[in-house]
């Protein structure tokens, strides 16, 4: 074997090795950008709107998606060169990450949903209650009204005899 394969060989593991780090801090920062669980679970709102907001920023997954691509782009280039003895790993981490920011992004879309519709949904059930309110109050002046009746004054009582006897 001459001197130039055996420099070949080791400038090639070199680079196989550099392209699994590049995929390994790519991944890395791919995961740095995902929202914290806390971020996500610890919301600071005076209402379901606001929560519902809160809810929505933290599940931003920043820059999570350019650095997966990244860290795919450099490991189907070193599977392409067969540069990995064993590549299970990188592409375990690649597929955990890609779902994770996949349900991320599915979330922050329904969150999205229930921000829209949470507003109208309240204006809807307040003009139901105002509604109800108004009914309410109207049955209320009307058994009010009705018991004043049924509670005549003693004076129109007297009087009301008294026009009686007179006939």
């Amino acid at each position: 074997m001459s001197q130039s394969t055996l420099d070949e060989d080791e400038l090639f593991g070199e680079a196989a090795s550099e392209v699994r780090q590049d995929v390994e801090a790519s991944l890395d920062e791919a995961t740095a950008a995902l929202p914290d669980a806390d971020d996500i679970w610890n919301v600071d709102a005076d209402n379901t709107l606001g929560a519902l907001n809160a809810l929505r920023s933290a599940l931003d997954t920043g820059d999570a998606e350019d650095a997966l691509r990244d860290a795919k782009k450099w490991y189907t280039m070193g599977e392409r060169a067969d540069a990995f003895d064993d590549a299970e790993d990188l592409e375990a981490e690649i597929q955990r990450v890609g779902e994770a920011i996949e349900d991320i992004e599915e979330a922050r879309e329904q969150v999205g949903d229930l921000t829209s519709t949470i507003p109208s949904l309240k204006n809807a059930l307040e003009e139901l209650g105002a509604e109800d309110e108004d009914e309410d109050a109207e049955d209320e002046a009307d058994a009010a009204d009705a018991e004043e009746s049924e509670e005549a004054d003693p004076e129109d009582e007297a009087d009301a005899e008294e026009v009686e006897a007179a006939e």
